[in-house]
């Protein structure tokens, strides 16, 4: 999904207009495909392509492309929230860089031997997610 008109497309499905901030937006958050980035860095590179486009309009369709599914939202970087688009339907977790933001996908998922330990409990699963921190190559060990 991680192309411009497939993202366009899923909008456009959900009854979204491609207004010109919007689509200000995508192309950022295209061209940093691969690598989570905060709303700032959104609205920096937003703005080089429609320099009317301002935070809230940002953060309000950051907001909008989450709830369709077309971008994962996690914390890291001092806890800010940060964004990267969906490139992979399947069910994966990621890798994140604490440094630059950059992302992998990890295959497979630990989550069935961590059921049995919960078989007892009074709770229904219904959603997880694992994300394992650290810095890549070019980052180096900072902690």
């Amino acid at each position: 999904m991680s192309d411009r008109k497939a993202v366009e497309a899923k909008l456009r499905a959900n009854n979204y207009k491609l207004t010109p901030q919007r689509i200000a937006i995508i192309e950022a958050l295209v061209e940093h495909k691969g690598r989570f980035i905060t709303a700032q860095e959104v609205l920096a590179q937003a703005r080089k392509r429609h320099a009317g486009t301002d935070f809230s309009t940002v953060y309000r369709n950051l907001e909008i492309f989450e709830k369709v599914g077309l971008i994962h939202k996690t914390s890291i970087k001092g806890g800010a929230a940060v964004f990267e688009l969906i490139c992979d339907y399947s069910h994966h977790h990621h890798i994140i860089c604490k440094g630059c933001g950059k992302t992998e996908i990890i295959s497979g998922c630990p989550i069935e031997k961590l059921l049995e330990s919960i078989e007892d409990t009074d709770f229904t699963l219904t959603d997880h997610k694992l994300e394992l921190y650290g810095y890549c190559g070019r980052c180096g060990t900072k902690d």
